[in-house]
């Protein structure tokens, strides 16, 4: 299994610090406001590695941290009028909601700094008492140049970072390039004791002192996306090599594109954004989910309403296809299908070639239906393979639309107190009769109503069939 090590900048074998088991470090959100796509892509990428590691037979231990506590947080508080804590639980429940709709697993450990403040000062005063770090006017700083090997995650020099360096006002640095370690205490902000007075964490010294509790040294794949690599991801380096200099931080850096709207960026900062809770309102959420796979996790991404449109149509090409051979297929796999999808995702996770794959299988299974032939070994193949990329149709369940669907149903001046697939079975009969009387508008009006809901009904020769997107 090889992979692009962002460490190094090179392709390598991965070999798990413990055999069969793999450890991961996902860096989450900071949970100032509501969640927007490009976090979304970041979820799902690493879901989907985390899956297929699982399928190989790994345990893998997936731990995704929480900042909880941060600048943006703190001014987005003030205002807002309200306290900090509620501002990162109100945002911390809407990266949940997107992340399970999304259909990503929960981590195995989800840590949130403010729990964490006492191993954070322990690895600050650890770095002090090495000479790594040193405290001024009630901060705390890393002294970049103690630690030589500065930059070897992002191959920046320090000689090219001095140029662009500076102190800006209130800061009590030695050096430009030194970063905060721990933040003294403002008016009005939270705050902790420490042994250099009241303050709070900087944002780096987090995951340094998180993914080495739950995690170790030298643990396996640390990742999070391309724009973390510098000043994030180099500074957690330096801080957790620095002060335990026996053992290698993490071994296996992974770091997924960006998604970009209109050729930029998305990020908070610029309000440069398009909802994700928001997307998954208006577009089914697997379809968003199969967006994102669509392209290699390392490439940036263009959103555009074709593209999601286009994930929506291809996601129907699949869900059509497993619908011809309805319930559970007996028998093994493809083998060779499965080899091939093996080989892709080993390919440093190329989830776009095993969607290939998965369409592939869906061709040939198509032919093979439509000739009157067996089909179930590749059908099994395709169960198997989205079940790893989690792109399998839900289940037709509806009671979460039960009163939408009873809006529905009075509307055409049915019975509102049907069970919800009742209520649906009897829209699509009473469609097929306006369609039989030709009066379009109505057997419109109900195809309509019923899509809204994400309700989609099929004309086929044996009558009209529904399912849920």
């Amino acid at each position: 299994m090889q992979v692009f090590n962002t460490l190094g900048r090179e392709r390598q074998a991965i070999t798990p610090r413990v055999p069969g088991v793999v450890t991961m470090y996902v860096c989450g959100p900071t949970v100032q406001t509501s969640p927007h796509l490009g976090h979304g892509r970041a979820a799902v990428v690493f879901d989907v590695i985390r899956r297929f590691l699982e399928w190989e037979g790994f345990e893998v231990t997936y731990v995704q941290n929480v900042t909880d506590v941060d600048d943006k947080i703190i001014n987005a508080a003030h205002e807002q009028g309200v306290s900090s804590d509620v501002v990162a639980a109100r945002s911390l429940a809407e990266f949940t909601e997107g992340y399970r709709r999304l259909g990503v697993k929960p981590p195995t450990i989800e840590p949130k700094a403010t729990e964490h403040i006492d191993g954070m000062v322990d690895m600050i005063q650890a770095l002090i008492d090495d000479d790594h770090a040193y405290a001024s006017g009630g901060d705390v700083y890393f002294a970049v140049r103690s630690f030589p090997e500065y930059g070897k995650l992002s191959g920046r020099r320090i000689d090219e970072l001095e140029s662009g360096a500076r102190v800006d006002p209130g800061e009590h640095k030695r050096d430009p390039l030194d970063f905060a370690l721990w933040k003294g205490a403002k008016p009005g902000e939270p705050s902790w004791d420490s042994p250099w007075g009241p303050g709070r964490p900087g944002w780096h010294i987090e995951c340094s002192a998180m993914a080495r509790e739950y995690l170790g040294e030298g643990f396996d794949i640390h990742a999070g996306g391309i724009d973390l690599i510098f000043p994030h991801h180099e500074n957690e380096v330096a801080q957790a090599e620095a002060a335990h200099p026996d053992a290698p931080f993490c071994r296996y850096w992974l770091h997924n594109g960006m998604v970009n709207l209109g050729g930029e960026k998305m990020a908070k900062s610029t309000g440069h954004v398009v909802g994700l809770l928001e997307t998954l309102d208006t577009h089914p959420p697997t379809a968003v989910r199969l967006f994102y796979l669509r392209t290699h996790y390392r490439k940036p991404v263009e959103f555009t309403s074709e593209s999601i449109h286009d994930a929506v149509a291809s996601l129907e090409r699949l869900w059509s296809f497993r619908r011809r051979v309805p319930g559970p297929v007996e028998g093994a796999s493809d083998p060779g299908l499965i080899e091939r999808f093996r080989t892709c995702m080993h390919d440093d996770f190329d989830v776009a070639g095993a969607l290939g794959v998965v369409f592939d299988a869906v061709r040939e299974g198509n032919r093979l239906l439509d000739a009157g032939e067996g089909a179930s070994a590749i059908v099994a193949a395709y169960d198997e393979m989205t079940g790893v990329l989690n792109l399998a149709q839900p289940e037709a369940g509806l009671d979460d639309l039960a009163s939408s669907l009873s809006a529905v149903a009075g509307r055409f001046g049915m019975a509102p107190d049907l069970a919800p697939e009742a209520t649906v079975d009897a829209l699509v009969d009473r469609r097929q009769s306006a369609k039989a009387d030709k009066d379009w508008d109505t057997a419109d009006a109900i195809r309509d109503g019923l899509a809204a809901l994400g309700i989609v009904v099929e004309d086929t020769a044996d009558g009209a069939r529904w399912h849920r997107r």
